[in-house]
Order: structure tokens, then C-alpha cells, then sequence
């Protein structure tokens, strides 16, 4: 009897189901099979990519796993300082060494100078970020920079180059200035409003670099620091608010890594993350779009000199030749119609890296916040900074931050050396390499080698803190937050120590990494750092509210930041009182 005549006959709804049942039955066992078949070629190629890499890595000493599903993942991504974790390891089982990751597998850490110079030396070409990172930037920022690797890396870094020159950054400095007095008359009043004495001010509420990136970046202002709270302003207060990572999302983060598609689960921090592209991206199209029309009516004044987003406009129209116009469709907003104009980017292209300039900010909150911690908490260099400053006079232009202010300067790379705001970076290998060593390590089977096999697919992590902190690369003080370290003596030595100048990247420090995707941004967040510290120093006196021992936490929200201990959130309230000379 056919379906149709057995369906047509009356019958129970039991009866209906157990019918269809039974015709469906053998089409159920080929989708179980096909689901067997492909999660059986998935275990076996995984093995295989596995057993290649364990034959074809040099096989390093390492601590022991604590878990099967995480490794010692979970143990890293909990503490406070990672950083000595990592340099523990390194005292333990030497310069490199493998650490269990997720799911038995192994990633390598670098701790060598001359290792980790190979490594950002291919970064992007061999060496990639994880297939996790990249679909997180792709979810969250766009595919920009941060998520181009190889020629489409070299190619979007080409085009943005100039709106990050030294000449760009110079005309931008009295926009970093603006904001930091924006800040200054806001903290007077303030001031002046509980007596005119001192005040206990949050110093996290006060969103400098919010106002700078967005004047200094697309000519837009965001209001922050006239108490205007713009949509991402919020949610990155609601990032800076959050507890720490819940198990759910500790757990997937770290899974992730191996099975990439669990980065789009829905959960609260999945859904803040997208409420933050979807502001962003509000935003990008609205400076875009402003840009666009602009240009379409030939609008060439102070502000697009002023601005990167107006930077980049104007160079790509005078390196544009008279007969290729400018294309302003919907797709490419700024790109040379002539491919050999160097300028090569889409209007998603463009919008990814409004969004990845948007997403510094709290880098560079994190920087100034750490340095008014240190100098509350060291008032003898907040006074010698004071010093520096007042003696200086006026504010100094560009080429005198860089080049005239030895202290601040020394201030500022002591800030980016002991309290860098991105702590560690993996990468994934996408081809075969070899790593050179600076000195000979032992493996598991107890040899000697002086390179470093690695096979395609094995991971590679180096810890910034730690090379930043490591007391072999930095000497017995390295934790310690001293900025005379950085200044010449009577015969022009510094106090830098001979095996930290093996370290490969700006002023031997790996805060804005090195190689190809060296921070092309590191000018404009050290100059406006400069500018911002300047202002405030000069004008203010700053204490913590319970005294030099204050205990202070790290708190999580986007980045590490510093907060007083049993404070709620992220907040470090700073007592403030206006220097009077």
C-alpha cells in the first residue's frame, strides 16, 4: 500500500505518525550515516594534521596539562598577570617552550629576542592570525587591517600609511591638545563646585581619547568630554562595567579555537560585542557619507587637513591623475580610479579601519589611566615630570614632545613597558618555517638545538608583558615602575640593559608589536599620550584617595585597567587638586 492510501485512510494521529515513521525511517539512517561519515573524516584529518605537526615540531618542554578540554588556557586567561606565568615557564624550561593548549593540542611560546624577531619578521606572510581572531574582527570590526594578512595586509597598510606620517601626526597635535583642555576646564569646575581645594575624581568617566580620536581621526565630536554620552561611548562604558568572564564565556572563548563557529553563539557578551559594531558601523557610514559628499562638491578646507579620514581623501586625490577621477560609488568611496595611484581601498575597507580607530580608545584610556596611577602613586616623578614641564613653558609642539622633553619621554615607555595594553598575541603557522634560536634550548628527548622546526597549523603565542617585564631581558627591577632607567647618563648611556636591546621593536619594547604589522598608529597614540599627560600634569596634582598603599586590581573590560581594589566595575578615584605654583 502506497503513503497516500495509507494517509487517506482514517486514522489516529499515533497511527499517522507511526506510517510516516516507517517510511522515513530509511532516509533517517542515510542522514546518520552521512553525519557519522563526515564527523569521522573530520576526527581522521584532524588526526592526521596533528600527528603531522607532532613529527614535523621540534617537541619542546613545557608545564603539564591541568586539563584535557583547556590545557593551561583557562589558568592563563584567569590571572591578573599573565606575564608571570609566562616568565616563570621560561626561568623553568628555557627561552621556548610548549604549554598544553585546548583539546591536547600545543602551542609554543616565544621568549627569545632573536626568535620572536623571525617571527614578526613573517607575520602575516607565515605566521597568520587564528581562524577564531579573524572571524571575531571580521564579526566585530570589519575586514580591515586588523584582519588582512599577506598582500591584502601589505596593500590596506600602503594606503593608510600617510594619514599616520610624521608630518600627519604633527598637524594633529593641537587636536590632542584641545581635548586635554576640554578635560582641564572640566575638572576646574568640577573643582571649584566641592570648594576649590581638591576633588576625588573618576578618572575612567573622562573619555579624552574618545573626543581626540574622533576629532583628531574624522573630524567628529563625540561630546564625551562635554558629558554627551554617544551610543558606543555607552557601550564601551557597559564593557568597562562588565565582571569578568562568566564559565560560558571562558569556556567558548577557549573552544574556539579549535571549533571557530562557536565565536557566534549568542550570550551577554556576545550581544554587547554586537551592539558595539552595529554603533560603530552607524557611525562609519555617517562620517563616510559626510566624506562623500564633500568630496563630490569639492570641499577642501581645515577640517579634512585635520582629520585622517580627511587626510586620506586629500591624498588620494592628489595622487590621482587629472584624467582618473575619483570613484565615489557606494563601493569604493575612496580609491584612485588608476590602480597604479597606490591608494586601494573599499568603502568596507575604509569603514573597517574607522571602526579599528574607534576601538584604540580604550588602549589609549588604559595607557593614561596606568600613568596617573603610577604618578599618584610615586610623587617624587610626578614632581620631577612637573618640573620638566613648567620649566619648558608653553606647550611644546610636536618635534619637542618627541625630541625636547627627556623626562616625559622616559615617563611614557616606562608607562608602555610595564603596563602594555594588549599582554599576549597568538598566531597560527600557515606554512612550514624554521625559527633560529639566540642561544641553544633543550628538548624533551634532552638535545640541544638551536632552531626551531615548526610544522604548518602549530600555534605560536609571545606574551608582550612578559618580554616587557622579564627580569633576564630587564634586570633584577624590571617589575618595577622606574622611569630613570630610560635616561642618558654624562656619557650618553642609558639605563637599558644589553639584553633588552636585543629585543626587536620601538625602543626595544613589543607593546606595539614589530614587523609587517608593526601598530601603525604607535606615533599618534605616544603623541597624543605626550600631549594629554603634558596638560594634565602641569595642572593638576594627583593622589590617591586611600594613600601611596592603595591596593589596586586590574580590571576587565575590554582591555586591562587599573581600578582600586573592592571598587565596583572599573573606576579609580583619584584625589585632584590644582597646582599652584
Amino acid at each position: 500500500m502506497s503513503l497516500d492510501a495509507l494517509l487517506s485512510t482514517p486514522r489516529t494521529t499515533s497511527e499517522v505518525l507511526d506510517t510516516i515513521l516507517i517510511y522515513l525511517r530509511p532516509y533517517q539512517w542515510y542522514a546518520f550515516d552521512a553525519a557519522v561519515a563526515c564527523t569521522t573524516v573530520w576526527a581522521l584529518l584532524r588526526w592526521l594534521r596533528t600527528s603531522r605537526r607532532q613529527v614535523h615540531t621540534t617537541q619542546l618542554r613545557g608545564p603539564p596539562s591541568e586539563s584535557f578540554l583547556y590545557g593551561v588556557n583557562k589558568r592563563i586567561l584567569d590571572a591578573e598577570n599573565s606575564g608571570a606565568i609566562y616568565e616563570a615557564w621560561a626561568v623553568e624550561y628555557g627561552p621556548v617552550y610548549a604549554i598544553p593548549s585546548t583539546f591536547g593540542t600545543k602551542k609554543i611560546v616565544l621568549n627569545d629576542p632573536k626568535a620572536i624577531a623571525h617571527f614578526y619578521s613573517k607575520d602575516t606572510w607565515t605566521y597568520t592570525q587564528t581562524p577564531a581572531t579573524r572571524k571575531v574582527l571580521a564579526n566585530i570590526l570589519g575586514k580591515g587591517l586588523l584582519w588582512a594578512y599577506g598582500e591584502n595586509h601589505k596593500r590596506q597598510r600602503k594606503s593608510l600609511t600617510p594619514a599616520f606620517s610624521i608630518a600627519a601626526i604633527r598637524q594633529l597635535t593641537s587636536i590632542f591638545y584641545d581635548s586635554a583642555y576640554k578635560a582641564k576646564g572640566a575638572w576646574d569646575a568640577f573643582i571649584e563646585s566641592n570648594g576649590g581645594d581638591s576633588a576625588l575624581i573618576e578618572v575612567q568617566i573622562w573619555c579624552v581619547s574618545l573626543d581626540t580620536i574622533g576629532l583628531a581621526g574624522f573630524s567628529h565630536n563625540f561630546g564625551a568630554l562635554q558629558g554627551k554620552h554617544a551610543h558606543v561611548t555607552e557601550i564601551f562604558d557597559t564593557f568597562a562595567a562588565s565582571p569578568r568572564s562568566t564559565a560560558v564565556n571562558t569556556g567558548l572563548l577557549l573552544l574556539a579555537q579549535v571549533f571557530p563557529f562557536l565565536v557566534g553563539i549568542p550570550t551577554a557578551h556576545r550581544r554587547l560585542v554586537r551592539k558595539l559594531s552595529v554603533a560603530m558601523e552607524e557611525i562609519s557610514n555617517v562620517l563616510l557619507s559626510r566624506t562623500q559628499k564633500e568630496l563630490e562638491i569639492g570641499v577642501v578646507g581645515d577640517k579634512e587637513e585635520r582629520s585622517i579620514i580627511g587626510l586620506l581623501s586629500k591624498w588620494s586625490i592628489s595622487n590621482v591623475p587629472l584624467d582618473a577621477p575619483l570613484i565615489c560609488s557606494t563601493r569604493n568611496i575612496v580609491k584612485g580610479a588608476n590602480e597604479d595611484s597606490g591608494f586601494q581601498l573599499t568603502k568596507d575597507e575604509v569603514m573597517a579601519q574607522v571602526n579599528e580607530s574607534l576601538c584604540t580608545r580604550p588602549r589609549s584610556a588604559s595607557s593614561t589611566l596606568w600613568a596617573l596611577l603610577e604618578l599618584s602613586r610615586n610623587p617624587d616623578v610626578q614632581t620631577e615630570l612637573r618640573n620638566e614641564l613648567l620649566e619648558h613653558g608653553v606647550d611644546p609642539t610636536y618635534d619637542q614632545l618627541t625630541n625636547g622633553l627627556p623626562y616625559l619621554d622616559a615617563v611614557v615607555h616606562e608607562i608602555l613597558r610595564v603596563h602594555p595594553p594588549v599582554v599576549e598575541i597568538t598566531r597560527i603557522a600557515i606554512e612550514d618555517d624554521v625559527i633560529p634560536l639566540s642561544e641553544p634550548v633543550r628538548t624533551k628527548t634532552g638535545q640541544l638545538v638551536d632552531s626551531l622546526t615548526i610544522a604548518k597549523d602549530t600555534l605560536i603565542t609571545v606574551s608582550m608583558e612578559s618580554m616587557n617585564r622579564s627580569a633576564a631581558m630587564w634586570g633584577e627591577d624590571a617589575k618595577m615602575f622606574r622611569p630613570s632607567r630610560w635616561l642618558e647618563d654624562a656619557h650618553g648611556q642609558d639605563g637599558i640593559p644589553a639584553k633588552a636591546k636585543e629585543i626587536q621593536g620601538h625602543r626595544h619594547l613589543l607593546t606595539f608589536v614589530d614587523g609587517p604589522r608593526t601598530c601603525l598608529g604607535k606615533n599618534f597614540a605616544v603623541t597624543e599620550f605626550k600631549a594629554v599627560l603634558t596638560v594634565l600634569v602641569k595642572n593638576f596634582i594627583f593622589e590617591l584617595r586611600d594613600g601611596v598603599d592603595s591596593k589596586i586590581e586590574i580590571g576587565r573590560g575590554m582591555l586591562p585597567r587599573p581600578k582600586i581594589a573592592g571598587e565596583v566595575g572599573c573606576k579609580l578615584p583619584l584625589r585632584v587638586r590644582p597646582y599652584v605654583a
